[in-house]
């Protein structure tokens, strides 16, 4: 009923992308279930910036921070999402990650940054990549 009533009243003004980024971030959350993780926020706003998907990861203990970068894909002519990930992106990402841990009060947890980049090729299952540990401390 949910996804129902959300087609008919989503606004008729949002672009491609931001369907696309949409689309993916549920696709995303989807998979970190399948995978055992517990999601336990989405589109989590910082002074910073944005966090798509804040989880509890499988062994109960590691906090992850997930990216989620969407790419529609036609004959291989799009670059992988990951590409999105700069350095910049990376930095404003650990910073993101740093005050979500400040604020849930999760300093002394294991925390982690992973991506999750997805292609969306017509006519095709997408295609999920899931990159552990994709920025870590050293992304300073």
């Amino acid at each position: 009923m949910r996804r129902l009533l959300t087609r008919l009243f989503r606004p008729a003004s949002l672009p491609d992308s931001a369907l696309r980024g949409i689309r993916g971030e549920r696709l995303a959350r989807r998979h970190l279930r399948r995978k055992r993780y517990r999601i336990l926020a989405r589109n989590l706003h910082t002074p910073a910036g944005e966090a798509d998907i804040v989880a509890l990861a499988p062994d109960r203990k590691t906090i992850v921070v997930v990216e989620v970068k969407t790419r529609a894909v036609s004959d291989g002519l799009s670059s992988p999402g990951e590409r999105a990930i700069t350095r910049d992106k990376k930095r404003r990402l650990l910073r993101v990650t740093s005050l979500i841990a400040r604020r849930k009060n999760w300093l002394d947890r294991p925390l982690r940054i992973d991506v999750i980049a997805i292609d969306e090729r017509p006519g095709s299952k997408p295609v999920i990549r899931h990159h552990e540990r994709a920025v870590t401390l050293k992304d300073r």
